[in-house]
């Protein structure tokens, strides 16, 4: 088949006998594609999630590889799954497509969910097909197992604010793509926009960090068999806005430490070579794909211990403390009130993602 007939041409039947041939079986899946649902062997406790990547609101077809961008679409969810110390086992695919999308996108989308899914121990089990107007849409849906649960709700007063890796480079890389930077479809640099050959340290790192993200997925999943985290959830909308978000759960208020926050180095060189604001971009900037936790302040040896076992690093921004839902900057004793300004997708137009809010 070319892989340049647009899929109007192909027709779903045939593009659905297509995409059937590439997916493989995996463990647990006694029904999978080609049935009318799926049948799946999953553990105690089932952990369901699902995302949806919308052309126009979470990517450009410019500057969005379809490889990365469906290896995006499947970790997205798979973050959503580690942070509640699951495992991730299922997943369907459901995607809307104009007429004219050539086969070769949606190979190279699917190129990209298979080799993320066997990287993760993920089996594609089905999903839909559905013509669209003028938009791709990738809608993906996730079943896991746990035994035991991390939630939004459990924090305690006292308690440190902990977070996973480093923030804002994915923000940063959504700014470098909007002035032009570009990756190939095997996550090389192939036009750096407004950079000059010496002037792009932190670009490549920064643009895959926004096009292929990577959750701390087994480490996630190692806290469940661990007493260490009273709440957690994933860092996707920005750390301010879900900070917020947990404080909310658990009806506590929560300050953090400017000086504590783990600025992502390579977007801290990037921005400063654009006079940008990268301390901003790690507060409210978004897509980080880390974890969010409320940590016990003696537990916190034992967290970077079980960390370290998966090469994840854990920082402690900031602590709970008792009081109605309310964020602060904590300046030496002087606290200031922090107004989250993370992604809201009803919000009006200047505060959605693109382009990501000043400080």
């Amino acid at each position: 088949m070319d892989p340049q007939t647009p899929v109007g041409e192909i027709g779903e039947r045939a593009l659905i006998r297509h995409l059937r041939s590439r997916i493989p079986a995996g463990p647990g899946v006694i029904a999978g594609v080609g049935d009318d649902a799926a049948a799946v062997e999953t553990g105690p406790l089932t952990l369901v999630t699902t995302d949806v990547l919308v052309e126009g609101v979470h990517f450009r077809r410019e500057w969005s590889p379809p490889r990365l961008l469906g290896r995006k679409a499947l970790s997205v969810n798979l973050s959503d799954v580690a942070a509640m110390a699951g495992l991730a086992r299922y997943a369907t695919v459901s995607l809307c497509l104009p007429r004219d999308v050539p086969l070769a996108f949606v190979d190279g989308l699917y190129d990209g969910l298979l080799e993320r899914a066997a990287e993760t121990g993920v089996s594609l089990v089905g999903g839909n097909l559905s013509a669209s107007e003028d938009r791709i849409v990738v809608d993906l849906a996730v079943l896991g197992q746990a035994d035991r649960l991390l939630r939004r709700v459990g924090a305690a007063a006292g308690d440190l604010v902990v977070v996973t890796g480093t923030l804002g480079a994915a923000a940063a890389g959504l700014r470098a793509l909007e002035k032009g930077a570009r990756l190939d479809a095997d996550g090389a640099l192939v036009d750096r926009g407004v950079w000059p050959p010496d002037g792009a340290d932190g670009l490549v790192p920064c643009l895959r960090a926004q096009l292929d993200p990577s959750p701390p997925l087994a480490f996630g999943r190692a806290l469940a068999g661990q007493e260490i985290v009273h709440a957690a959830m994933d860092l996707s909308d920005g750390l301010s806005g879900d900070l917020l978000s947990l404080c909310e759960e658990s009806e506590l208020a929560a300050w953090i430490e400017p000086d504590w926050l783990p600025v992502d180095p390579s977007a801290a060189a990037l921005e400063k070579q654009v006079g940008g604001d990268a301390f901003s971009l790690a507060l409210h900037g978004g897509e980080d794909y880390q974890m969010l936790m409320a940590v016990p302040p003696d537990r916190v040896d034992a967290l970077r211990e079980a960390a370290s076992v998966w090469s994840v690093s854990v920082s402690a921004v900031g602590q709970f403390a008792a009081g109605p839902p309310a964020l602060s900057l904590r300046f030496g004793e002087a606290m200031r009130k922090l107004r989250p300004k993370s992604h809201d997708h009803f919000a009006a137009r200047e505060r959605r993602r693109a382009p990501v809010p000043e400080a």
